[in-house]
């Protein structure tokens, strides 16, 4: 019979990595404390310090973007409280993988030696597969610990997630970068690079650590004769391309960084965000749907002409393309960002909405009925109705609301830009209507 833990020996020390292996794998901590960028977690304040200090893991999801060590900490956790470890991915597995990893958790599990699975990117699995490891974390059978670059909320089960600590890994700052760095060249030597380059280079990793040392790793294969300047660096090592994804967390972010600083009139970083957006492929018009939501949302009344200035971005895009229409949403986003905010008219609708759910089907009060008919007329339909343009000032001051309900006040202008001159109105009307009345 096959030995289905013919492969559970412990794994062979770090050090002793192939000298073929990929930088990245040869330099890979061999203790939490060697995790760079993560100290949050894996300090003994952290998380991670705390439950491998009291010797008792709870199934958990490591959340964070690409090359910040979830891999890495997932392996030394195994190690740190003497788990036996087992890894999946859900790119590579189906099913079949899944009772068989499960199926070895139970019977070491009988032997009294419990299982770290660790399941790279986790959200990957469909709802029924994630479904499937419930039972299994429930008993006990397995420790979870997963891995995701995806927003947990959307990509995982609610009933996985109430089973499993969510835990945030940040993207590496450059101090964690430089410490990669470092190391490499404690390896493998000094990098060719003027100090300039090397700044340039850790830039360009943009929080990747194991981009980073993929690509000290080719400077080092080159066996370049003379240090890099930037300009060096840059023709000879391609860019990393911004992590971006279109219809995900990243998309999300960004999207409410860009309405933020709008609604914060921050024309700089505003424009920041957009162009965040347009370099990674961005749809335009969705930028452009997005700048009209603005316009009415955030400023509304106190600019009239921002919802204006919006539309004619859009359809300026849609009659030039990219990368000329670019421009007009620049424009209408300049626009946004520097006008007078209100969200008066917002507030206004959800109250008005509100209202009108819970006074159900109230009729107008019968002075502003139309009555084309005699029987109409004759039962009162549009009696006492005063025409407004033959009132004095153009106002009559009648009464506008269903019998049973009192006048409410859902839209309040600001005092700031064109809605300052709008209250003014509003103010004048309701002095014109106390007046009114009290002649009646």
């Amino acid at each position: 019979m096959t030995d289905l833990f013919g492969q559970d020996a412990p794994e062979a020390p770090r050090d002793d990595a192939s000298t073929d292996a990929p930088l990245a794998d040869r330099l890979r901590p061999q203790t939490l404390g060697e995790v760079v960028g993560q100290a949050h977690l894996t300090g003994p304040e952290g998380a991670i310090g705390r439950m491998v200090a009291a010797g008792r893991l709870a199934s958990m999801i490591l959340w964070g973007p690409p090359g910040t060590g979830k891999t890495s900490i997932a392996r030394l956790l195994a190690d740190s409280v003497g788990m036996r470890y087992a890894a999946i991915s859900a790119v590579f597995s189906g099913v079949s993988d899944l009772k068989q990893a499960f199926a070895e958790a139970e019977k070491m599990a009988k032997a009294g030696r419990k299982t770290l699975l660790f399941v790279d990117e986790i959200h990957r699995f469909n709802r029924a597969q994630q479904d499937g490891f419930l039972p299994f974390v429930e008993r006990g059978v397995v420790t979870l610990v997963g891995a995701t670059t995806e927003n947990p909320s959307f990509a995982l089960n609610a009933a996985l997630l109430s089973r499993a600590q969510v835990l945030v890994l940040n993207r590496l700052d450059e101090a964690a970068l430089e410490a990669l760095l470092a190391k490499a060249e404690g390896l493998e030597g000094p990098l060719p690079l003027m100090p300039e380059a090397r700044t340039a280079l850790i830039a360009q990793a943009d929080g990747d650590g194991r981009f980073l040392l993929g690509q000290a790793e080719t400077l080092y294969a080159a066996k370049l004769g003379a240090a890099l300047d930037p300009a060096g660096l840059g023709s000879f090592l391609q860019r990393r391309v911004a992590v971006y994804d279109k219809d995900r967390d990243g998309h999300y972010n960004l999207i409410s960084a860009l309405h933020k600083s709008v609604r914060g009139s921050d024309p700089q970083a505003a424009l920041y965000w957009l162009a965040r957006m347009m370099v990674a492929g961005e749809e335009p018009l969705f930028l452009a749907r997005r700048l009209v939501r603005m316009a009415v949302e955030d400023i509304g009344m106190a600019d009239p002409q921002a919802l204006p200035q919006c539309m004619a971005a859009m359809e300026a895009y849609r009659f030039l393309g990219s990368p000329e229409g670019e421009l007009a949403l620049v424009q209408a986003c300049l626009y946004l960002a520097t006008a007078p905010k209100s969200n008066a008219a917002y507030m206004a609708q959800k109250a008005a909405w509100k209202a009108a759910k819970e006074t159900g089907s109230l009729a107008p009060p019968a002075n502003i009925l139309n009555a084309p008919t005699k029987l109409m007329k004759d039962i009162g339909y549009g009696a006492g109705y005063t025409y407004d343009h033959d009132a004095a000032e153009g106002f009559s001051g009648d009464n506008y609301w269903p019998e049973g309900m009192a006048a409410e006040t859902f839209y309040t202008p600001v005092e700031r830009g064109f809605e300052r001159e709008v209250r003014k109105r509003l103010d004048y009307w309701e002095k014109l209507r106390a007046e009114r009345h009290e002649q009646i």
